[in-house]
């Protein structure tokens, strides 16, 4: 890996300003700064937390499911019986695809409905 020095770090800031522009960068750098924390405490926990338990990678609300009598290995074809950090994200991922989706298809709609009406 090369050494950065001062003047290449510069040259680095100043292209990431006009990329993004000034106003941007305090909401990058907080962006930046929440991540590193989220990274850093997923980290913790991933050192805390034995190999070999059964509680490791699971989301808040699954003893909640399992306590009621709901299997969630049905749900997500996992041997664990939890929903691991990795299942919620894709769900995640899954429901904004939808809302994104959802969205677009009411923009057409909303379009299609100005044209006939004859508004633009």
């Amino acid at each position: 890996m090369a050494d950065l020095g001062w003047p290449e770090l510069a040259i680095i800031a100043l292209a990431v300003v006009l990329l993004f522009g000034w106003k941007r960068m305090p909401d990058m750098a907080r962006s930046l700064g929440r991540s590193a924390r989220i990274f850093k405490s997923e980290m913790d926990q991933m050192r805390t937390t034995p190999d070999s338990g059964a509680d490791s990678g699971r989301t808040p609300g699954a003893d909640t499911e399992r306590d009621a009598g709901h299997d969630a290995r049905s749900d997500i074809g996992h041997d664990t019986g939890y929903i691991t950090v990795h299942d919620a994200v894709h769900q995640a991922d899954a429901r904004v695809a939808a809302a994104d989706a959802e969205v677009a298809r009411l923009r057409a709609e909303l379009l299609r409905r100005k044209h006939a009406n004859g508004s633009h």
